[in-house]
């Protein structure tokens, strides 16, 4: 192997975050591509989720379409009569009925048009939370790969602003647009029967408003598209600054941050102002139109009166008929803004939505029963970029409870051996065994069952000490978790803290030392008593009396159970059963801490620099 290992041209090995860290730049390797948009698609996906709440907005359209008839039919035909009541010899009986109806059928818009605001807040918020429960769902079936290409930020900003983006629409312009729609055909139908040539006149600006519509949604649909995708990118800034805020005032980086903070903000501030100035730009033009056909009416209406072929009352009518056809055209217009933001926002969800979940269990998958947590690897081969082989020609088979310690220099492919393990991710080539099988064949919950993994990059959640500490086994008493403390020698500081295992941590915040919660980690590693053992850097955060308290914990955490540790201290792996040495994503050497010391190669060299 380390003739091989010898011949092998010099490759750099890319570095794989661990999981549970934090997301950190030059993660080249894993640039988004960008996608063609399609804002047919986007808009047919979304249609789906208002289909959900199907009988609620049978309601409100039910309640449109009684409004409509009020407010459409029954108003106007009312108004005309009433002006025909007053021309020549008044008729003030028939005024005295006209008004007290009319006075009624505005009451009656009131009272229907409250109703279909209240039944489409329910549904508003009931679409609102199906789509922001299925897009967290998704986030938890992707496999680890798209959390690494893609900020904490921008993701976050998908779930809040995007989704925030579709609720405002949904609540405004939802009922406005079924109102509009229904109000155009059944204006244009009555209209129609009034008089063709009165529609015809009133119709004639309305291919210059589909050719300006179809013109200005166009540019400003990429332009609100990019607006969202920048503000993704400043969320991402805003997240990395705060959460990194000791490493920027440690590296007297403020101003560069700042700089980079106000690059994508203006950037942001350019998009989002083009893209208000076009979508802003169709009201005015579509209030120009509607007056050119207000005007074609009335010019049109005036020379039918003259030669007989009309009424005054029917004009007077149809004017008020004309208006409530263009009404809604404006009224769509002005919700132009809200839909193609909406429409750019579905189509950022709907990217995640599309993207594919974790490998899927195989259809004849079986539970991991009872592992005895004999591992083996057979020629695995890994690339997380097709071309350039992170793991080469992988081969080891490990015994039931031993421990086996992974060595060798950062970026060698000691974590992605243990990612490969866990089925974080799945080899290129070869094959992963557990107890026998490939971990293939396994279903993925039942294999992860199997193991309590303790990583570098400690993940504290939202929650009290023992929340914590029980995580991986929530029913587990307070005793089982005080005992598990102490073998982690986290109890005495636990308990020095003014609400002891009561007292609130997350993920986020530093009130306890980077030691702490790695002791905290390494308890809740133990409570889980798994059979098979992961340990990366477990104990590179704590100081060297603690190590060896944590040492004398993973011994006995270690007894019975098939272990990997990874670690950089080699006093830490000097009692591993077996230890490997990884270099250039191949195990250059293997044995016994003894063994590898007499045969004087990498790990004795290694060794020895630490302790000279």
């Amino acid at each position: 192997m380390a003739d091989r290992l010898a011949d092998r041209p010099t490759v750099e090995i890319p570095m794989m975050r661990r999981p549970g860290a934090p997301r950190r730049g030059g993660m080249d390797r894993f640039a988004p591509r960008e996608k063609a948009k399609d804002s047919r698609g986007t808009f047919r996906r979304l249609l789906r989720f208002y289909l959900q709440e199907g009988r609620l907005l049978f309601n409100v359209l039910l309640f449109i379409l009684v409004d409509v008839a009020v407010m459409i039919i029954a108003a106007p035909l009312l108004i005309g009569r009433a002006v025909t009541a007053m021309t020549g010899t008044v008729q003030f009986s028939l005024i005295d009925i006209y008004i007290p109806l009319l006075i009624g059928l505005y009451c009656l818009d009131w009272l229907l048009s409250t109703l279909q605001g209240v039944i489409m807040n329910t549904v508003t918020q009931k679409i609102v939370r199906t789509l922001r429960k299925t897009l967290f769902d998704k986030l938890q079936r992707l496999p680890l790969q798209y959390h690494d290409t893609h900020t904490h930020g921008e993701l976050m900003s998908r779930l809040t602003n995007d989704v925030d983006n579709i609720s405002v629409t949904i609540a405004q312009t939802t009922t406005q647009l079924l109102n509009a729609v229904t109000t155009i055909l059944v204006a244009f139908a009555i209209m129609m029967l009034l008089s063709v040539y009165l529609t015809l006149a009133a119709l004639v600006t309305i291919p210059f408003i589909f050719i300006l519509t179809k013109i200005i949604a166009k540019r400003s649909r990429k332009l609100f598209l990019s607006q969202q995708t920048e503000l993704g990118k400043l969320n991402g800034i805003i997240e990395e600054a705060i959460g990194g805020q000791k490493m920027v005032k440690a590296f007297n980086m403020e101003g560069k941050i700042t700089g980079n903070f106000d690059a994508v903000n203006k950037r942001l501030r350019y998009s989002a102002v083009r893209a208000q100035a076009w979508s802003g730009a169709l009201m005015p033009l579509m209030n120009v139109m509607t007056n050119l056909g207000y005007a074609s009416v009335v010019i049109v209406g005036g020379l039918l009166i003259v030669k007989g072929m009309i009424t005054i009352g029917v004009v007077s009518s149809f004017t008020i008929w004309s208006r409530q056809f263009a009404m809604p055209l404006n009224n769509i217009a002005g919700m132009f803004n809200n839909l193609q933001s909406a429409l750019a926002g579905a189509e950022r969800i709907f990217e995640v939505l599309a993207t594919d979940d974790e490998t899927p269990d195989e259809p004849d998958a079986v539970e991991l029963s009872a592992p005895q947590g004999e591992v083996q690897f057979k020629e695995v081969c890994f690339s997380y970029v097709p071309g350039v082989e992170v793991l080469k020609d992988i081969s080891f088979s490990v015994k039931a409870g031993q421990t086996i310690a992974l060595v060798g220099p950062t970026g060698a492919g000691k974590t992605t051996i243990v990612n490969l393990l866990t089925r974080f991710y799945d080899a290129t080539s070869g094959a992963v065994l557990i107890d026998g099988m490939d971990i293939k064949h396994y279903k993925r919950d039942s294999l992860r069952s199997a193991f309590s993994v303790v990583l570098q990059d400690t993940c504290l959640f939202t929650g009290t000490i023992a929340d914590n500490i029980r995580y991986g086994r929530p029913e587990s008493t307070d005793g089982e978790v005080e005992e598990a403390a102490r073998m982690a020698g986290a109890d005495s500081f636990i308990r020095r803290l003014r609400h002891g295992y009561q007292t609130m941590v997350s993920g986020e915040s530093d009130s306890l030392s980077q030691g702490q919660r790695q002791l905290l980690a390494i308890a809740r590693a133990i409570l889980c008593r798994a059979p098979i053992l992961v340990l990366d850097e477990a104990t590179s955060s704590v100081d060297t009396r603690t190590e060896l308290k944590i040492q004398a914990a993973v011994l006995g955490l270690t007894r019975g159970c098939t272990s990997f540790i990874i670690a950089h201290r080699l006093s830490t792996i000097r009692d591993a059963d077996v230890i490997m040495v990884v270099a250039g994503g191949r195990i250059v050497e293997s044995g016994s801490h003894e063994e590898l010391l007499a045969a004087g190669g990498g790990y004795a060299a290694m060794y020895n620099s630490q302790f000279e």
